[in-house]
């Protein structure tokens, strides 16, 4: 009786949810290793965000669109507080996708241009030029991409899409990429748009240096930098901001997932002087949900939240004992062919063997399976040319113990799954 939008369902149903555990329609519990969709910064039913659903919900839920409520000018101001003074305009939002496209219509009327270029693991959302801009998977079946849409290689060392480096980019990628751009273009430029942590591309944080060195190359050709931080802001990589690490500031930045703590909110935010030259050109991007009053009332309880509890050092001294488990397991099984990542956004990347690092997505599917069974929900992402990753992105509060649980869980799953004579086991049995 449902439409299935990404393949098949998961073979459990969940009644409730509470801080890092799910509880299924038999009672079974579930560590969630993926913050539902990556968006449960806080865990399940934070009593900051229950509070101010029940506080919101009897004061302003729903306007018209032309109207602003009190809730979404704290949410600016609020935000505004926390970013770098050049990114002093918001517009609210439901998804990812919507804050995306937002994005894309902003650069295009600001630039004239409309030529966007996006990484090969990218992905930015399933709305129309979202979609255009996203990579990793999609675009078969559906018709032609907006025109001026075009990729760059993914900085990935462990896995060089240009065949030149191992275990360390030097940007060539980045050289070679911006010159088959160059070729391609008509000469109306227009953006860039970049996850700083390319998740769906397999959990690749951009090198260090990588970043400034793409803020040049669009600086270089009039183009606008957008960073969609839908994943990794909000301290899930150890700071408030992927980009603070880099001596960067996007033109416009998009947050959502971590911004709703599990409620459809996301962000488009861009400079005074952007907005105000898109806005004198006519900027239209009306939708039935922009600045609506409740969803900016969680995004306020999860951004004081992550403020106050200082979830984002939190992140980070969690994600060092979370990589140092994942580590021992790369030493104890041999499948592990990588750990990488930042913070408590972490990938596992599983191969056929160390050398030739030939991707497993069978034993990836195996691992991810077998995980469930034993009671851990985590991610697995395995695309031929992206490698078979599993994706490592419990929520901030997720306890020591429970992250220790996890870990012992992962272990046992990737021994279950090992291959044994050519063959993979996966017990069935569920405990």
């Amino acid at each position: 009786m449902l439409i299935r939008y990404g393949g098949e369902f998961a073979d459990v149903v969940i009644e409730r949810a509470e801080g890092s555990w799910l509880t299924t329609t038999e009672g079974r519990r579930i560590l969630d290793f993926t913050s539902g969709q990556m968006c449960a910064t806080l865990g399940h039913s934070h009593p900051a965000i229950l509070a101010a659903m029940q506080d919101a919900g009897s004061r302003l839920v729903h306007l018209y669109s032309g109207f602003i409520g009190t809730d979404v000018l704290d949410l600016a101001r609020e935000l505004m507080a926390v970013l770098p003074p050049t990114l002093s305009r918001a517009m609210f939002l439901s998804t990812g996708g919507e804050a995306n496209e937002a994005a894309l219509r902003l650069s295009k009327l600001h630039t004239g241009g409309h030529e966007v270029l996006a990484f090969t693991g990218s992905w930015h959302g399933m709305t129309a030029g979202a979609a255009s801009s996203t990579y990793s998977a999609g675009h078969r079946g559906y018709g032609p991409a907006m025109p001026g849409s075009m990729v760059l290689p993914t900085p990935n060392a462990y896995r060089c899409p240009v065949r030149h480096c191992r275990d360390r980019c030097d940007f060539t990628c980045l050289e070679v990429g911006m010159e088959l751009a160059d070729a391609q273009s008509t000469g109306a430029p227009a953006a860039v748009i970049a996850e700083p942590v390319l998740s769906v591309g397999g959990i690749v944080p951009l090198p260090p240096g990588y970043l400034a060195a793409l803020r040049r190359h669009c600086n270089e050709r009039g183009m606008l930098l957008i960073l969609d931080e839908a994943q990794t802001g909000l301290g899930r990589v150890g700071r408030m901001f992927a980009f603070e690490g880099e001596d960067v500031i996007p033109d416009i930045l998009t947050l959502s997932k971590t911004l709703g703590g599990g409620l459809p909110l996301s962000a488009t935010i861009t400079s005074a002087e952007i907005e105000q030259d898109a806005f004198e050109k006519g900027f239209l991007h009306f939708t039935s949900h922009v600045a609506d009053p409740l969803p900016a009332a969680i995004g306020r309880a999860v951004l004081q939240t992550v403020v106050d509890q200082r979830l984002a050092e939190r992140a980070a001294e969690l994600g060092s004992r979370l990589r140092t488990g994942l580590e021992e397991l790369r030493r104890r099984h041999e499948q592990v062919g990588d750990v990488r990542g930042a913070g408590l956004m972490l990938g596992l990347e599983l191969v056929q063997d160390r050398d030739t690092r030939v991707p497993d997505p069978v034993l990836g599917t195996a691992v991810t399976q077998r995980c469930l069974e034993l009671g851990l929900n985590v991610n697995i992402v395995k695309f031929p040319a992206l490698g078979s990753v599993l994706r490592l992105a419990p929520p901030l509060t997720i306890s020591e113990a429970d992250l220790e649980v996890g870990l012992e869980i992962l272990d046992r799953a990737l021994a279950d799954a090992r291959p044994v004579g050519g063959s993979r086991l996966h017990a069935a049995t569920s405990t």
